[in-house]
């Protein structure tokens, strides 16, 4: 269907589920993306459980979020225990103005929710001539390394930078061997999962994603994926108030009180730090890259997705296209 024919289903779904529709507007904008970019476990397959619940009260759908704590090159965001995309959407506007003027910059939001693919909201920063970092923590699903039992998230982390006369070099990784998301929307489809993306409750290989989700994630990289998901848990919680991995209520049910985890967002003036020199210093970066035959920029999928959304719409799986109807 039509992009905007795809954001309004959804749209329409959440507004049905007590959310505002300026709060729905922006959440069905993030999860259309995140289709067209390829990320699936963060696209259409969310839409039930956002619903569920916003109608249980686990998130408040007319929460409005609001700056709590300001100085000139940090902002700390009160996301109500609604949504975290209003949040993030009030974070970039504020990291794109103060900037500028203060060559870097980070914002912290606690209280917030599952936040979809970090890739889209640093993009957006580097649209507007920033390159941007950002992490988040997530409900508990990777052990650290030697243990048994979920600790930390997922805790993924993204990069953007902006490009002359190209689309911004974008990096979003899952510090799980793939994205939790992945395995719900395997779930939910009826499908499999490959051995080694996780470990079922008794700690054995598993290729049931319901096994799958009720144990724990592999972390990318073994001990330094698990010591990396520990730094993210630091950045985006411990640092900013918001819950840690392991006191965060799951981001697939409405059991439960709200999750209340933490993202944090750190952004850089290329040009203020660089002394005007970022732009062609990164062109030459990229470019001794790509000069290795078999080489690619990472992030570059998505265009392809973007291309095909526009030329023949946006794919909606039946089963998901059922489910979200239901609730329109």
């Amino acid at each position: 269907m039509p992009r905007a024919a795809a954001e309004e289903l959804v749209r329409t779904a959440l507004q049905n589920s007590s959310t505002s529709a300026e709060n729905a507007a922006s959440v069905a904008r993030a999860l259309v993306a995140a289709e067209v970019d390829g990320q699936a476990g963060h696209g259409f397959s969310r839409v039930a459980s956002y619903a569920a619940q916003a109608r249980s009260g686990k998130v408040d759908g007319n929460a409005k979020p609001e700056i709590v704590q300001q100085t000139a090159s940090f902002a700390g965001i009160d996301a109500v225990n609604g949504f975290a995309f209003p949040a993030i959407d009030l974070a970039i506007e504020t990291l794109t103005e103060i900037t500028p003027k203060t060559g870097l910059a980070g914002v912290g939001i606690r209280r917030s929710h599952h936040c979809g693919q970090l890739g889209a909201h640093v993009e957006r920063l580097a649209d507007q001539g920033l390159v941007a970092l950002m992490v988040t923590n997530a409900p508990k699903a990777i052990a650290p390394w030697g243990g048994h039992a979920p600790l930390f998230g997922t805790n993924p982390i993204a990069f953007a930078a902006p490009r002359k006369d190209e689309a911004p070099l974008v990096i979003d990784l899952s510090l799980s061997k793939v994205a939790r998301g992945k395995i719900m929307a395997a779930s939910k489809a009826g499908k499999q999962i490959p051995e080694g993306w996780a470990l079922s409750p008794d700690g054995q290989p598993t290729t049931d994603p319901k096994e799958a989700l009720a144990g724990t994630m592999i972390p990318a990289g073994d001990a330094k994926g698990a010591a990396l998901a520990l730094i993210v848990e630091i950045l985006a919680a411990t640092l900013i108030g918001a819950n840690h991995s392991y006191e965060a209520t799951s981001f697939f049910d409405a059991e439960g009180g709200p999750p209340g985890v933490g993202q944090t967002l750190i952004a850089f003036a290329p040009d203020v730090l660089s002394g005007g020199g970022f732009s062609d210093r990164l062109e030459g970066l990229l470019n001794a890259l790509l000069a290795q035959e078999g080489t690619r920029l990472p992030g570059t999928r998505r265009l392809d997705g973007r291309s095909r959304a526009e030329r023949d719409g946006v794919a909606v799986p039946a089963h998901l296209h059922a489910e979200i109807s239901a609730m329109t």
